[in-house]
This record gives C-alpha cells, sequence and structure tokens, in this order.
C-alpha cells in the first residue's frame, strides 16, 4: 500500500508543478494547510477521500487522473 500511496503523491506533485503552483497555493486553493498537501505528496501518511477529491478540484483535474 505505500507504494501505491507513493505513486498517488507523485502524481499531485507532478501536477501542481507542471501548473507551476507552491504547495501554499494549493493549500489555499482548496482550504487545507500546506503540510497536509505536504504529507500527501510524500505520502507519510494515509490520507482521506475528501482530501483528495479536494485536491484533485483544486488542480482541475479528474480523481482518476491522480488515482490511476
Amino acid at each position: 500500500m505505500p507504494a501505491r500511496r507513493q505513486a498517488i503523491g507523485d502524481r499531485i506533485r507532478a501536477e501542481r508543478l507542471r501548473q507551476k503552483l507552491t504547495q501554499e497555493l494549493l493549500a489555499e486553493r482548496v482550504g487545507l494547510d500546506r503540510k497536509t498537501i505536504n504529507r500527501v505528496e510524500q505520502a507519510s501518511h494515509a490520507t482521506s477521500i475528501d482530501h483528495l477529491l479536494l485536491i484533485a478540484d483544486g488542480l482541475k483535474v479528474p480523481l482518476a487522473d491522480l488515482v490511476r
């Protein structure tokens, strides 16, 4: 499971960087704190589906693209 979680975090980070967003800007956009975005990207803890949905919406990409 950690490898799959890391793959999701990697896709989130790649999309965020592609859009030239900092973790702070993405966090503000979705109503989370920067530490939460960092934890999701680093896969340092299991995140909720709610957080993944917020992040996908903030990045304007389908959730399926992040969790494929």
